[in-house]
């Protein structure tokens, strides 16, 4: 999933706390989202060391 979540529009959410809310599968993909793009980061930092070493 590299692209970034959308939040679910304003007539997608029922407010009759439906389990699970439109909301918590957002909230799931947004969780989800950033942990792939931190370990995105880190894959890249670790393949450039060079760029990381201060001098």
């Amino acid at each position: 999933m590299l692209e970034k979540p959308t939040p679910p529009e304003d007539y997608e959410c029922c407010e009759s706390e439906c389990s699970p809310c439109v909301w918590d599968l957002y909230y799931d993909d947004m969780r989800e989202w950033r942990a792939e793009q931190t370990a995105i980061k880190n894959a890249a930092q670790q393949a450039t060391p060079e760029a990381n070493s201060p001098e």
